[in-house]
């Protein structure tokens, strides 16, 4: 998740938190790993300031050591720099596998590539007639989430979204503060 979306004018309250970026957006980007590749045993992090008016970092490159032994990168930043092409909110995932390789580029397209070529789809999220169009994507995982949350609460199923679920997500945002504080990789899990 890497943007030049200037976020500070919309939510100026962000410049003063010294814990900025890992907290805001890293909350999320870490919960996708988690989702996507399971439980961390290790964190490495570095961070940096590009905004020299704000006091958090608003850079950060997050190495997770998973279970299993994959690793994962998570680049993150909001160094408001203009992008040719500003694609705010979204995120873009490249996953490389024994036979080939998966991406979710920019305008929601997906991309497998194996040694027979590489086949593309593009899948765009719903749009909802009260929700400003600019924020699809975000209206796409927040609807379902609440719908799910809400189910929970009228006694259906237990909810995706767990607080003992949430804390291992977490430990990972503080983990990768820790580590960015020392240099060295921190255990977790």
């Amino acid at each position: 998740m890497v943007s030049g979306f200037d976020l500070f004018s919309n939510q100026p309250f962000l410049r003063e938190l010294e814990q900025f970026l890992l907290t805001d957006i890293g909350s999320h980007v870490l919960d996708v790993a988690r989702w996507m590749f399971g439980e961390a045993e290790s964190v490495h992090c570095r961070t940096a300031r590009v905004h020299p008016d704000i006091r958090g970092e608003d850079v950060a490159t997050v190495v997770l050591g998973m279970k299993g032994g994959t690793t994962v990168l998570c680049e993150m930043a909001y160094a408001g720099n203009p992008r040719e092409h500003e694609r705010f909110p979204e995120t873009y995932v490249v996953v490389e596998g024994e036979r080939g390789t998966v991406e979710l580029g920019p305008d929601f397209w997906i991309r497998v590539t194996t040694k027979d070529g590489t086949h593309a789809r593009r899948v765009p999220p719903p749009r909802y007639a009260w929700a400003d169009p600019r924020y699809d994507v975000v209206h796409a995982s927040i609807v379902p989430c609440c719908a799910d949350l809400l189910g929970h609460l009228r006694g259906g199923k237990k909810a995706e979204t767990t607080g003992d679920d949430n804390l291992k997500t977490v430990e990972l945002v503080f983990g990768s503060y820790s580590s960015a504080k020392s240099g060295e990789v921190v255990r977790v899990g």
